[in-house]
């Protein structure tokens, strides 16, 4: 028989009773010396930390990654060498917009992040399940955000603002064509695309740079809700999915590919290879297979394991590099901040978070630092500044072999507030996506668009038509003639 474990304070002192406070008689009131009662409460009081701005409803699993084919011609990433090679990942899927007390299934885009616990240290790709956004410049995000939150005086739904942004930031339209779609509602967090939307840069060991892409294509297919199946599902349904589908043996997958792009190929290229709200076209640069990734072990502690994982772009490992996007440039800074105030400032320090590699360095203190995974002591009591006279003695020193090679800018670029320009062409992807769709898409899309749209002023509704008569007057109208429905 096993033996009892014994109930203790969080200092570890055994407790004799959980049931009762200690008081002042069977009727009376509680005393001062009831400090387990107190203990139990004020750690009550402080179980929950912020949520999310965005990405705050999510759902966490671990798996594998494993390489099918070498990138070693083109990045030195200790991950992407061997074929054969596997690194532990760990996922995390959520919606954008909606607090924790919104649905699974809100129109919204879905959050595709993984975190790679390679030998070189973590490496995070922190996409979406769209290959393009609503944006490219980090300047607008927090905008963008509020106009897609809740009324601050009704704390309700607000499509007439949401519409009102896209109407005056063109360069929505791809992305607002994508999320309207019958793609809007994924049926599961399995059944979806993942996409790193941004650009990136591997670099080999010439020091040759190339600019890619990330996408994961779900091996399960491509499965969507309507709105009426959406409405009538469970909120907890895509949590609920990807939990039992993960517990029963049903292991989700996805193939990975990378689009690669040269810095020749960048420096002509008709369409900005830097702008988030643009693909590259696919008969351009065609996807290559690389790798599949499985997922197959659910977590022990939501809270400690999905609730705190820190993902963030600027966690990049050598021979992977950020690129000139003007949102990814503000993304390195906002995401590690968000996570130093959510979480604290060793939040690299827990388990979900902590590199499998050995870590060192000289940042110390903080709150919580000292976790075990680290070996408990804040590195110890070893010297805490660089450059110091213990190299010999195995104190930290940087390794040059991993520098990343000299980033191209714009010959005699100047420095200034570079904004749109009036022939910035927001429209021709997002005509091409709608002529890719057949009959019953174009309806639903239309339908979806109008749902929204005719809550909206007049003047909103007349840019946003005018916008999608840009991209294709076919569109424009299907739309015009599903508010009309609406109306009556």
């Amino acid at each position: 028989m096993k033996q009892k474990n014994i109930l203790t304070t969080a200092t570890g002192s055994p407790v004799p009773d959980d049931d009762n406070s200690i008081s002042a008689g069977e009727r009376g009131p509680l005393t001062w010396d009831s400090h387990y009662t107190f203990e139990k409460l004020a750690h009550f009081n402080r179980e929950r930390i912020p949520e999310r701005v965005v990405h705050a409803r999510g759902t966490g699993a671990y798996g594998r990654f494993t390489l099918t084919r070498s990138l070693s011609d083109y990045t030195i990433a200790d991950f992407l060498q061997r074929e054969g090679q596997q690194t532990e990942v760990f996922a995390r899927f959520s919606t954008v917009g909606g607090g924790q007390d919104s649905s699974d299934y809100a129109r919204d885009p879905r959050g595709f992040a993984l975190k790679f616990y390679t030998a070189e240290g973590n490496y995070d790709m922190v996409g979406n399940n769209t290959p393009v956004f609503f944006l490219r410049d980090a300047i607008k995000f927090p905008d963008f955000i509020h106009s897609q939150k809740k009324n601050p005086r009704t704390n309700l739904s607000d499509p007439a603002a949401m519409y009102e942004f896209w109407a005056n930031h063109t360069q929505s339209l791809h992305q607002v064509t994508i999320l309207m779609s019958d793609r809007g509602i994924p049926a599961s967090y399995r059944h979806m695309h993942g996409f790193s939307s941004h650009t990136f840069s591997f670099w080999n060991d010439g020091g040759e740079r190339f600019w890619f892409k990330w996408h994961f294509k779900t091996n399960q297919g491509i499965r969507n809700l309507t709105p009426e199946q959406a409405a009538s599902a469970s909120p907890f349904g895509a949590q609920q999915d990807l939990v039992e589908a993960i517990d029963r043996g049903d292991y989700p997958s996805w193939t990975a590919h990378v689009q690669i792009m040269t810095e020749e190929q960048a420096r002509d290229y008709p369409i900005n290879p830097f702008d988030l709200t643009k693909i590259w076209p696919h008969a351009d640069f065609p996807l290559i297979e690389v790798g599949q990734l499985e997922l197959n072990r659910n977590v022990e502690n939501y809270f400690a394991e999905t609730e705190q994982a820190c993902f963030a772009p600027s966690n990049l490992v050598p021979g992977i590099g950020a690129s000139p996007d003007k949102m990814l440039q503000g993304r390195l800074l906002a995401y590690q901040d968000a996570h130093r105030y959510r979480v604290g400032v060793n939040a690299n320090q827990l388990p979900v978070n902590a590199a499998r590699c050995p870590v060192h360095h000289y940042q110390r203190d903080g709150a919580m630092a000292g976790c075990p995974m680290h070996g408990g002591t804040n590195q110890d009591s070893t010297v805490n500044f660089y450059p110091n006279d213990r190299i010999n003695e195995g104190a930290p020193v940087p390794d040059p072999g991993v520098a990343e090679p000299p980033m191209p800018l714009e010959q005699e670029a100047w420095v200034g507030r570079h904004g749109l320009t009036e022939d910035e062409d927001h429209y021709s992807q997002a005509g091409d996506l709608f002529r890719l769709m057949d009959e019953g898409q174009r309806q639903s899309l239309a339908r979806a668009i109008a749902d929204g749209l005719v809550q909206a002023s007049e003047s909103v509704q007349r840019r946003m038509l005018e916008q999608f008569a840009r991209a294709d007057g076919e569109y424009a109208e299907r739309v015009e003639r599903a508010m009309a429905e609406i109306r009556g």
